[in-house]
């Protein structure tokens, strides 16, 4: 008796990685690319700004403005800080509110949502933090040791940065590659703020941590309850930002944690009906979405750049460069932004990839990956908040500590740019061929034409 094979029916489809969002989430997308692209160039400027009036003969007047101290008398609730330590612990508290709405989106109705979809980002956002850590602290033993503190520095993505230097060399690249990296600098920032909050606190205060907690849950109460009355959200955030700078825990987290209370989920009744759990839709009609709405050109505009303005005024003037750029501190970080990021994150895809046997969305190949990868080494924002807490602000190691993010930065978005920018000539020119080529053949129209003979 002869046996003969199982039939197999059609194998399944593989796994693609980087496939293309729905068309909501994509419009969503394409808001937040545009309006990072400003606040980037504005992010920018206050940074150029503060280097060239740091090393300018009116450098006095820069030092001068960053310890003016506007309220003398907040010493009871430790507010009386100066003015660099008010961009620091005070705007950049709406920079992370809007990232914990940004947060809250990906985790209901975002990529986030889906665990089979979440473990790539995340497993790119951990290869990019822990091997740019594990280098950093590398290097720094090597040196003897002075600086551990330090560690987190190179760990974060500025998303503002890369973002906007990934809109201005792309105009063909795949939408995934955006999405990619829009989700992987979110998780980014999601285990920053974790590592500030555990490893950067000083002086905690369990009191005034509980005390907090009571006005972020009137602040929740009321925003899942559709309230949106400003004379009380905005003073209950006020106080929640208050308690949580005195518990010594960073003021910003405040902001996160009331970013994540917003409800992103909007009901829309049909007919006249009660709204049922189909009805549920996420996009413009969440409160998160009008909050981010109308906070991210408060943050992009103005809480950023200035935060900027103050943060990255290095003085050079008198400055060893050949020292400066020997120190173990700075070769670390420098290391740590332009390899430990893009290794860690390239090679975190590649072996999620190997092990799931996931392939790439065909529109995008491994070499567009590598692009995004050392477009993540650029870090700015929670590099240099980073630096000034672990060093302290305006220290000489706080000030090699800019330097050294400014720099990594700078290399990394120019090796990046090289990359997309070659990339981003293929796509246009796959572009154009497809646009020539209406029916299909392979062969361009114009030279089927009859005229083009």
């Amino acid at each position: 008796m002869t046996s003969h094979p199982p039939a197999s029916g059609p194998r399944p489809p593989r796994p693609r990685l980087f496939s293309r969002s729905s068309w909501p989430q994509a419009r969503h997308l394409a808001d937040v690319l545009r309006t990072e692209t400003v606040g980037g160039a504005l992010l920018l400027s206050g940074a150029v700004l503060a280097l060239i009036w740091a090393n300018s003969p009116w450098s006095d007047s820069y030092t001068r403005l960053g310890d003016v101290v506007p309220w003398p008398g907040g010493a009871p609730w430790h507010l009386d800080l100066d003015l660099a330590t008010w961009a620091a612990d005070g705007l950049l508290a709406i920079f992370f509110f809007v990232v914990g709405l940004e947060l809250k989106r990906e985790f209901v109705a975002g990529d986030l949502r889906d665990p089979r979809r979440a473990a790539l980002p995340v497993a790119a956002a951990l290869g990019g933090m822990l091997l740019p850590a594990l280098i950093y602290v590398v290097v720094v033993l090597s040196a003897g040791g002075e600086g551990l503190r330090g560690w987190a520095i190179p760990t974060a993505t500025d998303i503002a940065f890369a973002l906007a230097v990934l809109a201005v060399v792309s105009s063909h690249l795949p939408q995934g590659l955006r999405a990619f990296l829009l989700t992987l600098a979110v998780v980014d920032d999601l285990f920053a703020i974790t590592i500030i909050a555990i490893f950067y606190t000083a002086d905690f205060q369990l009191v005034a941590l509980l005390a907090a907690l009571a006005p972020i849950g009137l602040f929740a109460l009321l925003v899942q309850r559709g309230r949106t009355w400003w004379w009380a959200l905005i003073p209950l955030a006020v106080a929640a930002w208050t308690l949580m700078h005195a518990s010594g825990v960073h003021a910003t987290v405040a902001g996160v944690l009331l970013g994540f209370t917003v409800p992103v989920l909007a009901r829309r009744q049909v007919g006249g009906d009660q709204p049922t759990a189909g009805d549920t839709v996420a996009g413009e009609g969440g409160l998160a979405a009008r909050l981010e709405h109308r906070w991210r050109p408060v943050s992009a505009g103005f809480a950023v750049p200035v935060f900027a303005l103050f943060a990255a005024g290095v003085t050079l003037r008198g400055t060893d460069l050949g020292a400066l750029l020997g120190d173990p501190i700075v070769i670390a970080i420098v290391a740590a932004l332009v390899l430990g990021k893009s290794i860690g994150i390239f090679g975190s895809t590649y072996l999620l990839a190997r092990f799931t046997r996931a392939e790439l969305d065909e529109d995008i190949t491994w070499v567009d990956l590598l692009g995004i990868a050392l477009l993540a080494g650029v870090g700015f924002t929670v590099s240099l908040l980073i630096g000034d807490l672990a060093f302290g602000a305006g220290s000489t190691t706080d000030d090699r500590v800019k330097a050294a993010v400014l720099l990594g930065s700078l290399i990394s978005a120019g090796l990046a740019a090289t990359v997309l920018v070659r990339r981003n000539a293929a796509y246009r020119r796959v572009a154009q061929r497809e646009r020539l080529d209406s029916d299909g053949d392979g062969v361009p129209d114009v030279y089927q034409h009859p005229d083009a003979r």
